[in-house]
């Protein structure tokens, strides 16, 4: 259906998935609207999300490009030692203060593994 931004703010507006407006139920044909009439309950704050972003508490906030897919982000909490406590080639347990760690090499001087997923 065809929805002009103004919709949201109008009096007509039926704020309901299937009906735009009660004078115009399928939307308005051009880029505005003859019948628009100025809410004053309506919200006044726009929150326009470009894409790649998204607002929490009504803050906009960019998400970060993933490079891994899904299904490697579910792999890796199978042998992460951030999730798993372990080491994935030696087993060595890593300290349980992990609040402040940012890496997470082995701390076998031995094993060598070092973590380069950061």
């Amino acid at each position: 259906m065809p929805k002009i931004p103004e919709c949201d703010r109008c009096l007509l507006y039926a704020q309901n998935p299937h009906i735009i407006c009660v004078v115009h139920p399928t939307g308005v044909d051009g880029s505005s609207c003859l019948d628009f009439r100025e809410d004053p309950n309506a919200e006044s704050v726009e929150l326009w999300e470009p894409e790649g972003a998204t607002y929490y508490n009504g803050e906009l906030i960019l998400q970060p490009n993933q490079r891994w897919t899904r299904e490697e982000q579910l792999e890796l909490i199978d042998w992460h030692p951030m999730f798993t406590g372990k080491c994935p080639r030696c087993g060595a347990e890593f300290d349980r203060d992990w609040s402040a760690r940012v890496h997470w090499d082995c701390p076998n001087p031995e094993c060598g593994w070092m973590d380069d997923t950061v």
